[in-house]
């Protein structure tokens, strides 16, 4: 009986003492990996924080915190195939390690593996398929192959899911400008008066335009039949070239020329501009306009200069243009306002537009620009634009304008635009 006694107090005394030794291993493992973070955070000690995690490891194979730090610090110190070796291996044994996909998909970048990178990714997104870093670092990837197809198709299917993603769209629509693209089309645009016997206004305009990678060329034809009374009072064509070419990854160039021998339209038009995006969704542009024409008392000829800014937000884009416009030492200003919400493609969206001032770039009142240049206009309205069985590109917008069309005398003029284009 003693005996017995005496074993089950010996057995109690090992169990407790087993588990008092266990439980301090635990407490000395937590406290180990504290400190090895501290060392490599605070002291930047690599190879002492290495020490200390492979010590974590010895004590605590299965703790996989030292797993991960090791793959950290060696990714610190250039040890590609350690890092990746214990990153992975956290990857296999637990993916709930966000972590661990960060690191492995930033080394994976820094070193240009693009094959390994996308498997990361990929695997990344199969666990989080809600979380758009993932996304962002696969895009990452299929940038450095440099196949711009490939990545618009990724670009369009990551915007169903994350249409809030300002760097998505403003990606996949410059990509989207060079793609291989060749379209005919009709716009057309007719203008009312609320003043007796003035009006309406009509123009057509016949355009081609060709797409392709290094950027765009558009040929235009315009037609404009202006009435009054119910006769014709001014009609004429105009000619246009335009072309949008790109000048790097991210920026590109726009030049365009006009003609027209008729006074419905200026006689000469030439334009520039420079256009680059940056990061966040933002985009700026500089540009300069020259317009001659040439009315009964003689030719003026005006110079604008070009200064705007754009942003990307979500599925929004948001633009703002000044035109600063000169003829001899006369300035006058205009600004327009311009807000887009996409839906899919570039070709799908609704717009907003409101402004003050005549621009050169407005081709509805570009004959009587020499006239409206100097008085006050106030215009806002809207639009949808839409891309029907991928073939028609199909739009219309009215815009309200009060114009001042001489020294205190106003008038409302309402615009409706109709557009029609077919992609082959």
């Amino acid at each position: 009986m003693k005996n017995q006694l005496l074993y089950s107090i010996l057995v109690f005394l090992f169990y407790f003492f087993s588990a008092s030794v266990t439980k301090a291993q635990t407490i000395d493992t937590d406290s180990l990996l504290i400190a090895a973070i501290k060392v490599t955070n605070v002291e930047k000690d690599y190879n002492k924080a290495i020490s200390m995690a492979r010590l974590g490891i010895e004590e605590a194979p299965d703790y996989l915190d030292f797993h991960l730090l090791l793959g950290r610090l060696y990714r610190l110190t250039n040890n590609v195939d350690s890092a990746r070796y214990f990153l992975n291996f956290v990857i296999e044994k637990n993916p709930i390690y966000e972590d661990a996909f960060t690191y492995l998909l930033g080394m994976e970048y820094e070193q240009g593996n693009i094959e390994e990178g996308l498997k990361a990714a990929d695997k990344a997104i199969s666990y989080y398929p809600e979380k758009v870093d993932y996304y962002r670092f696969k895009h990452d990837f299929i940038q450095l192959q440099r196949d711009e197809r490939m990545e618009f198709d990724f670009l369009k299917a990551a915007m169903t899911k994350f249409p809030e993603q300002s760097s998505f769209r403003q990606r996949m629509n410059i990509l989207e400008l060079r793609l291989d693209n060749d379209r005919i089309g009709v716009n057309y645009s007719y203008t009312i008066f609320d003043r007796e016997e003035v009006g309406p206004w009509h123009l057509v305009g016949l355009q081609y335009i060709h797409e392709r990678k290094w950027g765009s060329i558009i040929g235009r034809v315009n037609y404009a039949n202006r009435l009054s009374a119910g006769s014709t009072i001014d009609s004429g064509y105009q000619y246009e070239l335009e072309s949008f070419f790109f000048t790097g990854k991210i920026s590109y160039s726009y030049v365009g020329i006009a003609y027209s021998p008729s006074l419905v339209f200026p006689e000469q038009r030439y334009g520039y501009s420079f256009i680059q995006n940056l990061k966040n969704g933002w985009e700026w542009e500089v540009g300069a306009r020259y317009t001659s024409v040439v009315p009964p008392e003689g030719r003026r000829n005006f110079r604008s200069l070009i200064l705007g800014g754009a942003k990307y937000v979500g599925s929004w884009w948001i633009s703002l243009r000044t035109f600063i416009q000169n003829e001899e030492d006369q300035f006058y200003p205009a600004f327009t306002l311009t807000t887009r919400y996409y839906m899919d493609t570039r070709f799908d969206y609704f717009t907003f537009i409101t402004g003050y001032g005549t621009s050169p770039d407005e081709r509805q009142t570009l004959g009587q620009f020499e006239n409206r240049i100097a008085l006050d206009s106030w215009r806002i309205g809207g639009g949808y634009f839409r891309l029907l069985g991928n073939r028609f590109v199909t739009g219309a917008q009215l815009m309200y304008n009060y114009q001042e069309y001489s020294p205190g005398n106003k008038q409302n003029e309402l615009e409706l635009f109709l557009n029609l284009q077919y992609k082959f």
